[in-house]
């Protein structure tokens, strides 16, 4: 789930840069420490400790708090700053649209947002897979569907942790063994099958 936050954060200017225009050396400073990097919402806001977390995607506006502090021996100066950003907030049960983005022996990356799940092998389809690595597709036996990249999918988050340090390595458990949800091209025939069916 995508969401605004607004959060506070410090930024360490480097000497070499304080004869810059130091407003526009904050914003870039901002956007390099802070845009995909993980925070947390406050611990009285959110009980599970995984579902506390959100990556920062794009910083909206950006503000100087105070003035700086300038640390004796380091010579650079510590800026506070408060910022208003677009955040997202994976959760868990959550139903989310992405893209195949590679296929392994084990399972698919599905590429939802900023970040990367995991749909296993054995929660694709309700048939028997075969693996097809050459071509970097699935194959149901029975049914002849594919899975393969940039196929567009629908599917629920069943895991989560997320990585602070690297968000992009967050482990993030998908499925698609639920009706509604699979390749866009599954979910259609479904409608259009029970609406045949209803005539």
């Amino acid at each position: 789930m995508y969401l605004i936050v607004e959060q506070e954060d410090v930024i360490r200017i480097p000497p070499p840069m304080l004869a810059e225009d130091i407003d526009q050396v904050i914003e870039e400073l901002a956007r390099e420490k802070i845009e995909g990097s993980v925070y947390s919402f406050p611990r009285n806001e959110v009980k599970d400790p995984a579902e506390r977390k959100y990556i920062i995607v794009l910083i909206l506006s950006l503000e100087k708090v105070d003035e700086g502090i300038i640390v004796p021996g380091d010579g650079a100066v510590y800026q506070k700053v408060r910022f208003k950003a677009l955040a997202f907030h994976p959760e868990l049960q959550e139903v989310v649209v992405g893209d195949v983005v590679d296929v392994l022996k084990f399972g698919a990356f599905i590429r939802f947002g900023p970040i990367d799940g995991l749909l296993h092998i054995s929660q694709i389809m309700d048939d028997v897979i075969d693996i097809d690595l050459d071509n970097k597709r699935f194959i149901g036996r029975e049914t002849k569907r594919s899975l393969r990249v940039k196929d567009k999918v629908m599917a629920r988050v069943v895991a989560l942790s997320i990585n602070d340090a690297n968000p992009r390595q967050s482990k993030i458990g998908l499925t698609m063994r639920q009706p509604g949800l699979g390749k866009f091209e599954w979910i259609e025939e479904m409608v259009k099958g029970e609406k045949e069916g209803k005539e």
